[in-house]
């Protein structure tokens, strides 16, 4: 007995629950990630068959979708072929081939874990599911509960289990029905290891008998996974821990069993007949799962091929415009976000002397914003940075609105009943408006409330910390950060009068999950901020001085202004508009009329998508329309954000310039020639792996399986303690993206395309094992284009080896806007007249 005991490592099984559990942060941070991260050092089918196996996780469409897209060539037959030649050789093609579109299989998913907690059901007539889970989530829920519980949860620093102790000396009612479970919360010597001895019985069946018992409820799990390694997620601290999370729910359980049983029942490994299926025991491939990734594999090239021969062409053209123009009207720069592709081009139509870039929409500039009249501090940089600095906000009149009808009025008995009687019909009253009249409130959430315009910011250090934080930057930390973000998209020299950096942000009135819309570079939050700062930095003349003896040299007619672009109701603010001078204003204005046409044709585009909407008429007309639908409480989509995103383009404008990618890109410019040795491509590839992939995959994922690995339907989710959401106010907190954001994903993975030379890109991506598992693992595709000839290079089996389109012809159109008004699916790639 004693070995045995001893083979169970309750430190071993906590690390891997965390492993294995999702990792999605509160709603405040909703920063898109990985959703099967745990499976990652895996070859990418092998994991997603190894979670489905294990989780039962859907991972791929199912064989009947997947056979209706091949008959609606959506998945080409040739590039099908080319697909089971490669994996299994021509002499196999027929037989695959049949398999794939004809042969029937039993695709019920039987998953390994809950096969040993089933058993209470089966052995014991018990549904510990039901009697505890109703108990354990509205004691976490209040214990982390964020601001909407009126009364505080009697918090002990000591964490969970010492709060529960205290209300159990002090109550005079007990979340317990039987004394054993009670008398074990109070010994403080009592073990999780003794709390399985009395349920489980058999120390090897402890770790796969958690395993079932977390992922019975993976969302709190994961929650509390979360928080406890990053405790800085809530504003309102709260000390959780797994240990204390299981533990409480051990005591849940043997309380039930001890109710119904009288302590007269034996553990749970000691009645069964034989050991259910080890949940981590070896699995083997098979015939299906071989079958779903030949059909996986020939969806997403039937699209990349199409792209990469579009990424070919202008290296067939025989004079390639590639270099920079010498008199840029003005340059913007832009986050990579795949949103502001289409906008950027409609930009460059309009003006075709503007210029426009794509960096990480935090502009390389990493800090905590503190707005003046906050008590808090939240970051605005990507989640792996860990910034030292902080800015501050001063002189503000950015208060927040109130509105009589959210009043602590209601709290009290006669309060409540005066205030219901009075204004609770007015609230109804102005809820059935909104429906048909849908206005601005202050339950709405304004890209344009995380900053106040007018107000001002601690942007140069002068001596003073806060918590440890450096309040501003030095000088020379203004300019090694604005060099580095200049190198990195390759803007160098000719400098246009005006430099704009537009960060983009999202307005919503119906929507939980507004973290996921807002810029994800900057942890979810608008990048008003960030875009202001780096403004600043660039107008600094010291900073020019510094950058001039580095090789950047920013004449003084060269202004920076900072601006929000707001993607959901497709509005721009720029910011420090009063510093400009009168030829500076005149160019601006001029500019800003170009933006504000570019924003009629963009909310058009987007418009296609929009069932209630009418696209086919005019631009402003359908931008209007826009506006009112993302401050409609009727309206469950506010807008598709990151829906059908399946490309990361990394290289020079003229790759992508006269293609039409119909906004499924993420652009992020670089210059091969400003980096021969690739250091600024390792700090793209960095970022551009782990977000835009973050990003693709929770879309996938969360498309695929929409009920285990995303949200469900948003219209019965109920907030919960401003932390996540569940169904109706007693269920698992949803993991994932609700049915409204990834109806019309295709779920495909992210191709990253990179200009540069195959030699440079290898050497580079080699540097970050984290980066390089990405690619080696093909969570994400890796496609180099040279930059002289065109050729493309594959990464496969950790080379690059060459690749040939099978496409042969890319379709011209003379214009976009005739496009987007004939359908709401996902178009092809076109080619753009010039």
């Amino acid at each position: 007995m004693t070995d045995k005991k001893s083979s169970f490592s309750e430190a071993h099984v906590l690390h891997e629950l965390s492993h294995y559990l999702p990792t999605q942060a509160p709603l405040k941070d909703f920063i898109h990630h990985n959703s099967l991260h745990a499976f990652q050092d895996l070859p990418f089918h092998e994991g997603v068959s190894k979670a489905s196996a294990l989780f039962g996780y859907k991972v791929y469409f199912g064989l009947e979708l997947f056979r209706q897209l091949y008959a609606e060539k959506r998945i080409e037959d040739k590039i099908l072929n080319h697909i089971i030649i490669n994996e299994k050789g021509a002499s196999e093609l027929n037989k695959w081939k049949n398999n794939l579109l004809s042969k029937e299989y039993d695709t019920s998913i039987r998953p390994r874990i809950g096969l040993l907690r089933d058993k209470w059901k089966e052995l014991y007539k018990v549904n510990l599911d039901k009697d505890v889970f109703q108990l354990l989530f509205r004691i976490i829920g209040s214990y982390l509960d964020q601001g909407i519980s009126i009364w505080d949860f009697p918090v002990s620093e000591k964490g969970l289990l010492a709060s529960i102790r205290e209300i159990e000396k002090n109550a005079f009612n007990s979340f317990f029905k039987s004394k054993r479970a009670k008398k074990l919360l109070m010994e403080s010597s009592s073990s999780l290891e003794h709390l399985l001895e009395i349920l489980v019985g058999n120390p090897e069946l402890y770790e796969q008998y958690l395993f079932d018992q977390q992922f019975s409820h993976s969302g709190w799990s994961g929650m509390v996974s979360v928080l406890e390694h990053q405790p800085e997620s809530l504003l309102d601290k709260r000390k959780v821990s797994m240990h204390d999370f299981i533990y409480l729910e051990c005591l849940f359980e043997i309380d039930i069993l001890d109710a119904k049983f009288s302590e007269n029942w034996l553990p749970l490994g000691l009645r069964l007949q034989e050991k259910p299926i080890g949940l981590f025991d070896k699995l083997q491939t098979t015939e299906l799962s071989t079958v779903y990734k030949l059909w996986q594999e020939a969806f997403e090239w039937t699209y990349y091929d199409q792209v990469l021969k579009g990424i070919q062409l202008p290296f067939e053209l025989t004079v390639k415009n590639n270099e920079k123009n010498k008199n840029s009207s003005f340059q913007g720069l832009f986050c990579i976000d795949d949103r502001e592709c289409s906008f950027r081009r409609y930009i460059e139509k309009l003006d075709s002397n503007a210029e426009t870039f794509g960096t990480p929409g935090f502009f390389n500039v990493e800090f905590y914003f503190q707005p003046e009249h906050s008590k808090f501090h939240t970051k605005v940089c990507p989640a792996p940075l860990d910034p030292k600095f902080i800015i501050k906000e001063y002189e503000s009149d950015n208060k927040p609105k109130k509105d009589r009808s959210y009043t602590k009025h209601t709290h009290g008995l006669l309060g409540g009943i005066f205030s219901s009687q009075i204004l609770g019909f007015w609230s109804a009253f102005r809820l059935l408006l909104n429906v048909f009249k849908p206005t601005e409130s202050p339950a709405m959430v304004s890209s344009s409330g995380h900053m106040d315009k007018l107000g001002k910011l601690t942007i140069e250090f002068k001596g003073e910390t806060i918590d440890g934080l450096q309040v501003g930057f030095t000088v020379e930390q203004m300019a090694d950060r604005l060099e580095r973000l200049l190198k990195s998209i390759g803007l160098v020299e000719h400098f246009a009068p005006i430099v704009y950096a537009i960060g983009h942000g999202a307005s919503s009135i119906n929507n939980t999950h507004y973290a996921g819309y807002d810029c994800g570079a900057c942890f979810g939050r608008p990048g008003s901020v960030n875009a202001r700062v780096i403004a600043a930095i660039g107008n600094n003349k010291q900073v020019r001085i510094i950058l001039k003896a580095r090789g950047i040299d920013i004449p003084e007619s060269c202004v920076f202004i900072g601006g929000l672009h707001d993607t959901t109701r497709d509005d721009i603010e720029f910011f420090e508009e009063d510093s400009l001078s009168g030829f500076q204003k005149e160019l601006h204005d001029k500019n800003k009329q170009v933006f504000k046409e570019a924003l009629d044709l963009n909310a058009k585009e987007r418009s296609r998508r929009f069932v209630l909407i009418n696209t086919k008429v005019k631009p402003k007309e359908v931008h209007r329309k826009v506006k009112l639908r993302s401050v409609s409480l009727f309206e469950p989509r506010p807008e598709l954000n990151h829906a059908t995103n399946a490309l990361c383009i990394v290289g020079r404008r003229s790759l992508t310039k006269n293609l039409f990618l119909d906004r499924r890109s993420f652009l992020n410019s670089y210059d091969y020639r400003v980096d021969p040795s690739g250091d600024y491509l390792l700090g793209i590839l960095k970022a551009a792996a782990p977000v835009c992939g973050g990003i693709n995959l929770e879309y996938y994922f969360s498309r695929v399986d929409n009920y285990k690995l995303g949200a469900g339907t948003k219209l019965p989710h109920n907030v919960i303690g401003l932390i996540g959401v569940a169904n109706g106010m007693d269920g698992d907190l949803r993991p994932g993206l609700p049915s409204q954001m990834i109806e019309v994903h295709d779920p495909i993975r992210l191709m990253i395309i990179v200009e540069q030379f195959p030699h440079i890109v290898e050497q580079t991506i080699k540097i970050s094992e984290p980066t390089y598992e990405w690619f080696k693992n093909k969570w994400v595709h890796l496609v180099v284009v040279h930059p002289e000839t065109g050729m493309l290079f594959r990464f496969k089996n950790e080379v690059f080896e060459s690749y040939y389109p099978i496409c042969k012809t890319i379709k011209e159109i003379p214009d976009v806007i005739h496009l987007i008004e004939t359908s709401e699916e996902n178009f092809p790639v076109y080619k753009i007249q010039a």
